[in-house]
């Protein structure tokens, strides 16, 4: 049985459950998440006909469509943000992936870090640490 939700959070949003990016290449996306996010691939083949990579965390979801270049010029997002656990092993990480990052740069007003990376069909991904949050497990 699912516990009460407090009255003041039940009409509030839960969390994002997935986002959804364009591939121009579905193997190498997968591959790259893999390596670098431990992402792994879900197959939902046999429960849709939609051509979607799923990767999951378990914790989080992303999906990538696959399409031409010339469409990924007019799908490619912005950015999107993932936050890190261990901010000088994870970039230690991306060292060792051979994945390219930004100067990192320091929030001093809620001991907060981030730089960016991009993956290989050029989507910036923003990488997320705060110091101060606490060390609660995401699942």
């Amino acid at each position: 049985m699912k516990p009460e939700l407090p009255a003041d959070m039940q009409d509030k949003p839960h969390s994002i459950h997935h986002v959804n990016f364009p591939t121009t290449d579905v193997e190498r996306t997968k591959d790259w998440y893999g390596r670098v996010f431990g992402l792994k691939h879900q197959d939902v083949s046999r429960w849709s006909n939609t051509k979607v990579l799923l990767m999951t965390r378990g914790n989080f979801d992303i999906h990538f469509t696959p399409c031409t270049p010339e469409q990924m010029v007019r799908m490619a997002p912005f950015h999107f943000a993932i936050e890190v656990y261990d901010w000088d092993n994870f970039l230690a990480h991306l060292k060792k992936e051979g994945v390219r990052h930004t100067k990192p740069v320091e929030r001093p007003q809620n001991n907060s870090k981030f730089c960016y990376v991009h993956d290989p069909d050029g989507t910036m991904i923003e990488l997320v640490y705060h110091g101060e949050r606490p060390t609660v497990p995401a699942f």
